[in-house]
């Protein structure tokens, strides 16, 4: 049977507690129909991610047992995703599929030619949220409001090693991703469905900001996004 994981950052996972969250509440008796005896996982998102077993339950209450304290599950890498707001609901594919990858930073950007200039950030971290309980992660990406692209590099160049993601682009040799060891962080930017502007290009040049090479078709903005994280996981 499968047990269920509820990320739960406001709540100190004692050996032993009492859950009154209306919401929690809900779905574990209304929705899901527990009964006692059954085990559910808590993750707290820093520091804990434990399996407990249902032992009482009242209309406005539940009593829960620790069972055993499980190791956290957490990206080996720390990714940033640089990606242009997309129409309709890809945005809530990409945060989806990505959070499942591993990354640990979402940045949405305004491109030049973003068909979309708005972004409801509680319910992306909603998405995510639900993302990290159902693949077994242990900790909750970040999200941020969204900013331009030449924002994004002024903001996050120094801290974040950045490669751009263009159609038809190489890897570039002459500038190796090794060559700033003492840098961690690693982010891509992925362009809207028209592509890069010219001036947006211009300022990736004046950055001189590496490419990364995904394919050699034509990919959908949502699909570059997914194998751009994976490319980043892949690298050493």
């Amino acid at each position: 049977m499968k047990i269920h994981r509820f990320f739960v950052s406001d709540i100190q996972l004692d050996s032993h507690l009492w859950i009154h969250k209306p919401e929690l509440l809900n779905q574990w008796l209304k929705v899901l129909r527990f009964k006692p005896g059954q085990q559910l996982v808590l993750f707290d998102g820093r520091k804990h991610d434990r399996l407990y077993k249902l032992v009482e339950i009242n209309s406005d209450e539940v009593k829960l047992e620790l069972i055993t304290e499980f190791e956290r599950k957490v990206p080996t890498k720390d990714i940033y995703l640089f990606w242009s707001l997309l129409k309709k609901d890809k945005n809530d594919w990409v945060l989806q599929k990505c959070t499942e990858l591993g990354v640990s930073h979402f940045v949405p950007l305004v491109a030049g030619r973003s068909q979309k200039t708005g972004f409801n950030i509680e319910r992306a971290t909603k998405i995510v949220i639900e993302a990290a309980e159902q693949c077994g992660r242990s900790d909750i990406p970040k999200i941020r409001e969204p900013i331009r692209p030449e924002v994004a590099i002024d903001q996050y160049s120094d801290k974040v090693q950045l490669l751009i993601c263009e159609q038809g682009s190489k890897d570039d040799k002459s500038n190796d991703m090794a060559g700033s060891k003492d840098i961690d962080p690693i982010g891509v930017l992925v362009g809207p469905e028209g592509g890069w502007t010219d001036v947006e290009k211009q300022v990736f040049i004046s950055n001189r900001l590496n490419h990364l090479d995904l394919h050699d078709f034509t990919l959908r903005a949502e699909t570059a996004c997914v194998a751009a994280v994976g490319s980043l996981l892949s690298k050493n």
